[in-house]
């Protein structure tokens, strides 16, 4: 079997993402996770590009299974490989590997470098000389490399040959601008390795423009490559970068491919990308993508019906893994789709037991299309659905009640052209016998304002006596409204995600004809959902 190499660029590809920038404690934490996954090359980024990964390559995390790399370009003309500071910086990370960028494109040679063709490859081939004379593994990333082959083919493969022959140890062929298509990559390729470079000495590096990252980086191993290149969660410039949470679990998990290729991440660890893909979104502040293939909230979520019945008698039916293969896992979501089979299935799951002919599901069952015909998705707000068939079954502790709740917004003028807008929220809470009143502003540790949201959020959970040490690691992280009907009888549905210290997220609904109401339902089964899942004792 042949060995297939894992390259990630998620620190320095990954980072050209509009609006993504690491710190150097981002990186480091990224690092230790993809190096106890098993990835086989680790790009941290450029040295002296900027101050963050010049500090992160002075600096470097302690990798244990990872080839630790660094990024930076071809030597520029006139300038010898020793003499060009640019390269030197590189050169002089403390780094086993590096990677260097150059074209492999006629048109980008003349138009962007201004050199000559002949130029660009002794560029080429001083540089990676210099890196293997400085005892580094090479990298030669061509860069607009398909591109320049349509074109010209003659002139690309020189521009690898240069590499190859000055020994690099691997060449990665770039799809820089991401419009090549599977048949061509895999055609592209066949021709490379016919015209003398071993498929064992190539990479495949592919961007996401016409969605075909992932496809195409399959398309060049099935050719011959024997390098993938890519980011966690697809991040990269424009469309994005080859995903490898959808490479790595199908190179594993797939016939296709793991009876004949084998990867140095093993089913165990596996289990992990999960946890990777979401943690990756939580240093980004990015709300995780649902429908992320293997590893989304709703990649194994079967809300009809007849799939959902079919599910609960073979998981095989409508899953083409088991979710439990990639840290994931099977949702069978409450909805107007809802049969009795999986609703007993979802109550289980929560913990309810009840017979599968008692009266009270059908009860649920009519509740729930109810509540859907007024705005209500279940579906979508798994803790908002079992509060709700608590309190039909007589099973949901009552915590506490809130008397009244007021929230209001001020604008405050602060010089002749500004203005600063603060909300504030008073809320009435009885604790057992006990009446507690709280006041919160929105404004944020830096000042900043929230919103009247934020603000009626922390005084519900402002003095919760008892309550208060459960709560305090609970915060809201993603929020979300929709208008359900146009007009001044329009409906609002928010739907709240909120998070703990461990990462368990959960999610909660409110429709009402004001986004406050509706807001403050949503918050309301959130704080119970949380209380009830911390099997708290509720105050007498």
């Amino acid at each position: 079997m042949d060995q297939i190499f894992l390259y990630d660029t998620t620190l320095r590809d990954g980072q050209q993402t509009q609006g993504v920038k690491f710190s150097y404690e981002d990186k480091v934490r990224v690092v230790k996770a993809l190096d106890n996954l098993g990835l086989d090359y680790i790009e941290g980024g450029w040295p002296g590009a900027n101050p963050t990964d010049t500090e992160f390559f002075q600096n470097p995390p302690k990798i244990k299974n990872s080839t630790f790399t660094a990024f930076g370009m071809t030597k520029r003309s006139g300038i010898s490989a020793n003499n060009d500071s640019i390269l030197a910086s590189v050169v002089n990370s403390r780094t086993n590997a590096i990677c260097l960028v150059g074209k492999s494109y006629d048109y980008h040679v003349k138009k962007v470098l201004g050199i000559s063709n002949q130029e660009n490859l002794i560029n080429i081939e001083e540089s990676i000389k210099h890196l293997v004379n400085a005892g580094k593994e090479a990298i030669f990333d061509a860069e607009h490399f398909f591109d320049g082959f349509k074109a010209d083919p003659n002139y690309s493969f020189e521009c690898l040959l240069a590499a190859y022959q000055s020994k690099a140890n691997w060449i990665v062929l770039c799809d820089t601008n991401g419009g090549t298509l599977p048949n061509e990559i895999y055609e592209i390729v066949k021709s490379v390795i016919k015209m003398g470079i071993p498929g064992k000495k190539l990479g495949i590096h592919s961007h996401n423009d016409t969605e075909n990252a992932v496809a195409n980086s399959f398309a060049a191993l099935d050719a011959g490559v024997r390098q993938v290149q890519g980011t966690i969660n697809g991040l990269g410039e424009r469309c994005g970068n080859a995903n490898l949470v959808s490479i790595i679990p199908t190179l594993i998990l797939k016939k296709h491919f793991n009876e004949r290729f084998k990867i140095n991440i093993d089913r165990t660890k596996l289990r992990k990308i999960t946890i990777l893909s979401r943690m990756l979104d939580e240093i980004l502040n990015r709300v995780p993508n649902k429908t992320s293939p293997y590893v989304g909230a709703a990649a194994f979520t079967h809300k009809a019906g007849l799939h959902a019945s079919a599910i609960l008698k073979d998981p095989n039916t409508y899953e083409h893994i088991n979710p439990n293969a990639v840290g994931n896992v099977r949702v069978i979501p409450a909805s107007n789709q809802a049969g009795k089979s999986n609703l007993i299935k979802i109550l289980g799951e929560s913990g309810i037991e009840i017979e599968k002919n008692d009266h009270r599901i059908f009860e649920i069952l009519e509740g729930i299309k109810n509540k859907e015909d007024k705005g209500y998705t279940y579906d979508v707000a798994s803790a908002s659905f079992e509060i709700f068939a608590r309190k039909q079954l007589g099973l949901m502790p009552h915590f506490f009640s809130v008397n009244r709740y007021k929230v209001t917004m001020e604008k405050r003028k602060k010089t002749e052209n500004q203005y600063s807008i603060i909300s504030e929220a008073v809320v009435s809470i009885s604790l057992g016998k006990q009446e507690k009143v709280s006041i919160a502003e929105s404004l944020d540790n830096n000042g900043e304002d929230q919103g009247p949201v934020h603000a009626l959020s922390a005084a519900l959970t402002k003095d919760l006596g008892p309550y208060q040490s459960f709560l305090k690691d609970m915060k809201l992280v993603d929020f979300k409204v929709r208008i359900m009907n146009g007009g001044t009888e329009a409906i609002t549905r928010v739907l709240i995600d909120s998070e703990d210290r461990n990462g368990l997220r959960w999610s909660t609904i409110g429709v009402s004809a004001n986004i406050i109401d509706a807001s403050y339902d949503a918050i309301l089964d959130s704080i119970n959902w949380k209380l009830l899942k911390e099997n708290v004792n509720p105050v007498q």
